[in-house]
């Protein structure tokens, strides 16, 4: 399974701040077995962020972005996501500010979308380190038959 890792943060991609969310969530998916085919990172503006969602769906059967998924003005990411997503999976995200809501109460707050491009599968996390992680291995285990699922292996 190969995947790819968006980091979406004005901050991080002006230099003024270090990436720790898309280091962390590249290991996690690595040590789960898939091959970490890019990762980068854009800036909080949503054209930029649809451009590229649909460059690495091209190319990944899983985007995983981190970060611009709070209630902040310059948080997009679900936007982007939405606008350049065919189908949107409620029960993902549901499942990911559930775990979330385990560890605080600020999860509520999470706004992060999943959904389908193609044969791919979006999934957007928090920025935060800690919480990407927590929200990504949330959901993980479903990965690998969500994009069966869309490559048309449904078993039935």
């Amino acid at each position: 399974m190969t995947a790819a890792v968006l980091t979406i943060s004005d901050s991080t991609h002006r230099g003024e701040r270090k990436d720790l969310s898309g280091p962390a969530v590249v290991a996690l998916l690595k040590k789960k077995g898939f091959q970490v085919v890019t990762a980068g990172v854009v800036s909080d503006d949503q054209p930029k962020i649809e451009h590229a969602l649909r460059r690495l769906a091209a190319g990944a059967q899983l985007v995983v972005t981190t970060g611009g998924t709070g209630i902040a003005a310059r948080d997009v990411t679900p936007e982007a996501t939405r606008a350049v997503c065919e189908r949107v999976i409620e029960g993902l995200a549901e499942r990911m500010r559930a775990q979330g809501a385990r560890q605080t109460k600020f999860a509520a707050l999470s706004r992060g979308v999943c959904g389908t491009l193609g044969q791919s599968l979006i999934v957007n996390l928090p920025g935060n380190p800690k919480a990407a992680k927590e929200s990504l291995a949330a959901v993980l285990g479903l990965v690998p038959h969500a994009l069966d699922l869309l490559a048309g292996k449904t078993g039935h």
